[in-house]
């Protein structure tokens, strides 16, 4: 029985380990191995970094960090979790785990554009937030892909980083609505609405796309809003409430509607950022132990291990006269 089971080790779940590992708990970090982190070559905007860092080597720094806590990990998929405070059930691919709390940090993922040969590019020229990277493509000729109003929003967004900019539906019908509509005319951005056929790029660097057979725009760089998926599933089989999109509702303290049961990170509804999920990491594996602490005051559970400490150790101060 763990005191804490941590499902995924992204930044919110390698910050609350940190956390929980100073604070002497025991606590067990499931990892899948898929943190979209990773899809960050180039980390800019992670205070302390000020040439930057990328995604890998930050999650390598947190998971180093943990070892000097006796924090335990193990690779396995997370299935399902059932149970109630204090007796809940982590059901993973390659094994059980037991645990008094739970903390979900298993993330998100960005859906990528409809678009062939654009994996390379990712981090590069082709980014999903224009928070992280807007700063990097000043000056530059920017397409934002998408057919709803997050991707006019993205385009009016980016104004501030550069004049050219212009949206793509890559062929699908637009939804958006007609304030949105009237905003693209009012801004004078123009829309495309070919199908994007291929992409041409050198080293994960974007200079053209291809619409039909010959017609070619020059690009530099694509910003992405086909909208995300909240890893929500655990949450929901352990009866947490969801919000209309997909997150994990939590309170201050990063606890969901189910007692025990905590969430963390981009999973939440939390602006998805790695310093902000790293920030929220901490403040559930605080929010775990105060709550630990306090059922050990109430279930007598410290005045034990006390009177062990009591029995078999030096407890008296020393005064020096």
């Amino acid at each position: 029985m763990y005191d804490v089971v941590i499902v995924g080790a992204g930044p919110a779940g390698l910050s609350a380990a940190i956390y929980l590992g100073r604070a002497m708990r025991n606590v067990l970090v499931v990892d899948a191995n898929k943190p979209m982190c990773r899809w960050e070559p180039h980390v800019e905007n992670y205070l302390g970094f000020p040439d930057g860092i990328s995604g890998d080597e930050l999650l390598e720094r947190g998971r180093k960090q943990t070892d000097r806590y006796k924090v335990e990990f193990v690779e396995d998929t997370v299935e399902t979790a059932s149970g109630k405070l204090g007796e809940f059930v982590v059901e993973g691919k390659n094994g059980k785990y037991e645990a008094r709390r739970i903390l979900l940090a298993t993330g998100i993922f960005h859906i990528p554009p409809a678009i062939p040969e654009l994996d390379c590019c990712l981090g590069h020229s082709m980014f999903f937030c224009k928070d992280c990277d807007g700063f990097r493509v000043q000056g530059k000729k920017v397409g934002v892909v998408g057919t709803i109003n997050d991707t006019v929003e993205y385009a009016l967004g980016m104004l501030a980083y550069s004049p050219c900019v212009f949206v793509l539906t890559n062929g699908f019908k637009p939804t958006w609505d007609k304030q949105h509509a009237k905003w693209l005319e009012e801004y004078s951005i123009r829309v495309f609405n070919g199908r994007i056929e291929a992409v041409d790029h050198k080293e994960g660097h974007i200079r053209t796309i291809t619409f039909g057979e010959s017609e070619k725009l020059l690009l530099d760089t694509l910003f992405t809003t086909r909208g995300d998926v909240f890893h929500n599933r655990i949450a929901h089989d352990l009866g947490a409430d969801l919000d209309e999109t997909g997150e994990v509702i939590v309170d201050r303290c990063m606890m969901t509607s189910v007692k025990g049961v905590y969430a963390a990170g981009c999973v939440t509804p939390a602006n998805c950022q790695i310093i902000i999920a790293a920030g929220q990491g901490a403040i559930a594996a605080q929010s775990i132990n105060r709550n630990l602490f306090e059922e050990s005051l109430a279930d007598h559970s410290l005045l034990r291990v006390r009177e062990g400490q009591l029995a078999q150790a030096c407890t008296e101060p020393q005064l020096i006269h």
